[in-house]
């Protein structure tokens, strides 16, 4: 074998080797996001699942509010939709926005919610309200922190599979398809500045 078979055999197999890197590097990097998903998907399931249980500890107390508990319910139910659609589908972009506006509803009809019993302080000092209350914030905090995971995990992702040469081969190796992040509509409004006035 003569010194340029060598050295031509010698570079195909660190071009052999460092496809496999890139390979396993995108499946790996794939596998974090779908994993960082699983974590949302976990929450806002304990989120939904702690819906009904407000709505009807709310009832008993709040029976000439119907419209409000029913729109909480709708928007919880949308929302369940969606999440299973997204879970499902975690590349697809439009599945990631339905849950993202499905979600922002859902909270904006727990936050109408909460305005309404503001008006019924026995129903505020309802133990189960209070348990049930404490635990849809903590979810809520659990749902962001997951959520921001989430979104470094695609960012990581993304950056990786649309950088040079990785662009190339990513097509190749069936990543075409960048992931979505999961923003909420109302993230516009999170990121603005508050206004102060005196």
């Amino acid at each position: 074998m003569d010194i340029s078979n060598i050295i031509a055999l010698g570079l195909l197999v660190v071009v052999v080797l460092y496809l496999i890197s890139v390979f396993n590097k995108l499946v790996a990097l794939k596998n974090q996001f779908k994993n960082g998903f699983a974590q949302i998907e976990v929450q806002l399931k304990r989120r939904h699942d702690l819906i009904p249980n407000l709505v009807e500890t709310a009832k008993g107390y709040m029976a000439h509010e119907k419209e409000t508990l029913e729109n909480v319910i709708a928007a919880r139910n949308s929302a369940a939709s969606g999440l299973s659609k997204a879970a499902s589908e975690a590349t697809n972009a439009s599945a990631m926005k339905e849950l993202g506006g499905a979600e922002s509803a859902l909270s904006g009809a727990l936050g109408r919610l909460n305005v309404v019993m503001e008006d019924y302080p026995d129903l505020k000092a309802n133990q189960n309200m209070m348990q049930l209350t404490e635990e849809l914030s903590s979810t809520e905090n659990r749902v962001g922190f997951a959520r921001q995971a989430y979104n470094d995990q695609v960012l990581a992702y993304n950056t990786y599979k649309q950088s040079f040469p990785q662009n190339i081969l990513a097509g190749i190796f069936g990543h075409a398809a960048d992931a979505s992040l999961l923003e909420f509509e109302d993230s516009a409004a999170i990121q603005a500045a508050p206004k102060v006035s005196f």
